[in-house]
């Protein structure tokens, strides 16, 4: 496989570590420095209870220095299920009779927008099984890009577009751009090359190297944002971090920068596969914090993204350890958001939800615990994405930014979306945050502020 020295990552998960170098390498991660993968194996082998709590609070200090008390949130929107691929632990694989095939119309799209955005929604991920590269399918994901835009409830749109679609050449990569999308997210699933080949049993996706290919596709197309990861639990955890951390390397040395966000995804049970029920290489909960603490202190500066596959009592706990992302109320299916819903959610979804709590819900529990609930796209319509954005990131510039913009998107949810608890909690929340601003963001705030309470939207610096 592409980028991948297997046996250049089996030696380094041999490498044991004392204390002493655990702690000096948690002093390098405090000050935002990039890890070597030999310091990533190192704090991988970790499995004394003690240190890992001082993992676990040197990831949460780089977390809130380098992204503030900021958790942005976004929702799935799948549009088709329709796969050539087969996969032994998808709920979309072309071999599994039972699954019920949709694909939306761009009418049906913008309805399943419009759904989205009278319950607070600004920014979609939108996501589609494997069609193929042909034009008709290229023109489809176009289409269905402009037609989440063009959406509209009460004066409320998407503000951000991002997708999760098949490997396409670099061609139709442009096409995608031209449309406004933001990120681009595919995931190897698999780094471990005999483990990729076996699950993937026909289609496109059977080659590994194809996969990889995508990103540097996407690259060469101009799009500068892109979201990688494993599917955790195919194959050994520790492998598939490593092998993920020296695909970015190979991204960085060859782009200049490597990817705007990462997931790490569990394997959740699906429709039609034994496999996905009962996963190879399981991960404990105590497991999948670690991997989650390590990676924000890898690489200190990439989004780290959790979805609704997880509890909500697990993603409560790992916003606190370097999750910057997270979803929330996902559908899993096609017309999964319609209000009056007659479809067989069970028959036509990829894999299981474990969250099932509503905007409102998650929105809640983050302010709860501190954190400011974030709608804001202002990155990506300022061009502050790729190097862009790695240049404010690393002074340290990003956070301010970010901070108000997230404030400001916070006070439109609460004022047009929030039921009253919620809104309580927000405005105490917002006062606190207030109270650590300096007089220019201050005064940036206050004018945004006045300016909602008059009617007026999405404003950002």
């Amino acid at each position: 496989m592409k980028h991948v020295d297997e046996a250049k990552i089996n030696a380094l998960l041999e490498i044991k570590t004392t204390e002493k170098e655990v702690v000096d390498i948690l002093e390098k991660t405090k000050q935002l420095k990039r890890l070597s993968l030999e310091e990533s194996a190192k704090l991988l082998s970790v499995e004394e209870p003690d240190l890992l709590q001082k993992i676990y609070a040197v990831a949460s200090y780089v977390k809130n220095t380098i992204y503030g008390k900021r958790v942005v949130l976004f929702v799935p929107l799948y549009i088709s299920n329709f796969c050539a691929n087969s996969c032994v632990y998808c709920g979309f694989a072309s071999s599994d009779k039972l699954t019920v095939r949709k694909k939306l119309t761009f009418d049906e799209i913008k309805e399943q927008t419009r759904v989205l955005l009278k319950r607070g929604h600004k920014r979609i991920l939108m996501v589609a099984g494997d069609m193929g590269q042909s034009k008709e399918n290229i023109d489809y994901y176009v289409g269905a890009v402009k037609a989440i835009y063009s959406a509209d409830y009460k004066g409320n749109k998407v503000r951000r577009v991002n997708v999760n679609v098949a490997p396409m050449s670099v061609e139709n990569f442009k096409k995608l751009k031209e449309a406004g999308i933001g990120t681009y997210q595919i995931f190897q699933e698999t780094y471990h090359e005999t483990t990729y080949r076996n699950l993937h049993v026909a289609g496109a996706k059977i080659d590994p190297d194809n996969r990889l290919d995508a990103i540097d596709n996407a690259f060469r197309a101009g799009i500068d944002d892109i979201g990688i990861g494993p599917l955790l639990e195919l194959y050994k955890s520790n492998f598939e971090i490593l092998a993920m951390l020296m695909h970015i390397e190979y991204l960085e040395k060859t782009y200049g920068l490597g990817p705007h966000t990462i997931s790490v995804p569990r394997i959740e049970p699906a429709p039609g596969s034994d496999y996905a029920s009962k996963p190879e290489y399981p991960i404990t909960d105590e497991e999948f914090k670690k991997i989650v603490s390590i990676l924000r202190l890898s690489v200190p500066y990439t989004g780290i993204i959790m979805s609704t596959r997880e509890t909500a009592e697990l993603r409560d706990i790992l916003v606190n350890l370097g999750v910057s992302q997270i979803s929330a109320e996902s559908k899993v299916t096609p017309g999964g958001y319609e209000e009056n819903s007659v479809h067989n959610d069970k028959l036509e979804r990829q894999f299981s939800v474990n969250d099932q709590r509503s905007l409102n819900e998650i929105v809640k529990s983050l302010l709860l615990q501190g954190f400011i609930p974030s709608f804001c796209a202002a990155c990506y319509r300022k061009n502050r994405t790729g190097e862009n954005f790695m240049d404010l990131a690393k002074p340290g510039e990003i956070k301010r930014i970010c901070d108000i913009n997230a404030l400001v998107t916070l006070k439109e949810f609460l004022e047009d979306f929030a039921i009253p608890e919620v809104k309580e909690l927000g405005y105490k929340l917002i006062e606190e945050h207030k109270a650590t601003l300096d007089n220019t963001s201050t005064n940036i705030l206050e004018k945004f502020f006045s300016d909602i309470d008059n009617g007026v939207r999405d404003e950002y610096v």
